[in-house]
């Protein structure tokens, strides 16, 4: 079988390398993606060949627009030559556009039902949906696909990136503890805007805890720009792409913005602060879990890491273990859905 990925951003890059790895021991794989800064330099670091294929739009709509109506261009021209049996996707508008296009059966997965612009333009054209147990069918089935083409799979997204990699969490204690802020997908349409700054939590970290080590990881470079220009060298600006993996492995406390590293440094039982600059319904089941705490206010999260910093917090790692062990392999569930007829 000839199967096509198409490759958007980090998380897809570490959510679908298992997958590939699996399926190219007997079919003949291609993987697409953009010329976007995260997942090009991810994607080099862990050794995966991608066909580098249109743009990331950024944050304006028109621009968005352009982009993605160029790279449909662009991929039809190529995909055309491929001639695959199967696309697999994380709903991505390109690839659904031209797999429908074409006739190319399309799987898709997907645990961002709050992307309304990508839901609409990718879940009425694909064959089969695989989702997180957590979230309910209807989410879903509002933007055009059936209850019964919706699997649902128990585990979140981030437990595949956590069950393929080999993790060496530091457990020699520290007196300068490592602080990691993740920066939001702030060019998303999806952002919520009417919230306090992210740059507002991240000055009351670093005022707050100069004796420790704040680092801060950004997503675009106008991010880093901004963050140089006003912090200087009162925290340590990750400037360069870095494997969540190596950064994970020596993180003490994390605040993300409720994506992606959020849930992976939930899992890994590493206190977590979400300050939710995008509320979905896997962070929700992070905090009710007790994996994760959510907190927006900036003086707020100050006063819960002073509060993390003189615990033990063995109640991270035993929630986490305890999730981790309850959680079904998407990396199986999609092997049996590809064996499987409409």
């Amino acid at each position: 079988m000839k199967i096509w990925f198409d490759i958007l951003t980090p998380k897809q890059v570490l959510f679908f390398e298992p997958m590939i790895k699996q399926l190219q021991k007997s079919n003949e794989v291609f993987c697409t993606a953009r010329n976007y800064r995260e997942v090009t330099e991810l994607a080099k670091i862990r050794k995966m060949k991608l066909a580098l294929i249109g743009k990331h739009g950024g944050s304006l709509k028109a621009d968005k627009l352009n982009a993605s109506l160029n790279r449909t261009t662009l991929l039809t021209s190529k995909i055309q030559r491929f001639k695959p049996d199967l696309t697999i996707s994380f709903c991505s508008p390109e690839a659904a556009r031209v797999s429908f296009g074409l006739g190319i059966r399309h799987i898709a997965f997907c645990d961002s039902p709050h992307a309304e612009a990508v839901m609409r333009l990718s879940i009425p054209l694909i064959q089969k949906l695989l989702v997180p147990w957590i979230i309910p069918k209807n989410e879903f089935t509002k933007y055009g696909i059936k209850a019964k083409d919706i699997i649902q799979y128990k585990a979140i997204d981030a437990s595949v990136i956590i069950r393929y990699n080999d993790y060496n969490i530091s457990s020699i204690p520290k007196k300068k503890k490592n602080i990691l802020i993740r920066l939001e997908e702030e060019h998303a349409a999806y952002m919520q805007k009417n919230r306090e700054s992210t740059m507002t939590i991240v000055r009351e970290i670093v005022k707050k805890f100069d004796n420790h080590n704040v680092m801060i990881l950004p997503r675009y470079h106008d991010q880093i720009a901004k963050l140089k220009h006003v912090l200087g060298n009162k925290a340590k600006i990750l400037d360069q792409v870095i494997d969540s993996k190596t950064l994970l492995q020596d993180t003490d406390i994390f605040v993300g913005s409720g994506g992606t590293m959020t849930a992976e440094s939930a899992l890994l039982g590493i206190p977590t602060i979400s300050y939710n600059a995008v509320p979905n319904l896997v962070e929700k089941y992070l905090v009710r879990k007790k994996l994760a705490i959510r907190e927006t206010n900036s003086k707020k999260i100050v006063s819960v890491i002073e509060k993390i910093l003189r615990s033990d917090n063995t109640r991270f790692k035993n929630n986490a273990r305890l999730a981790m062990d309850a959680m079904d392999d998407p990396v199986k569930k999609l092997g049996q859905i590809i064996k499987l007829k409409d």
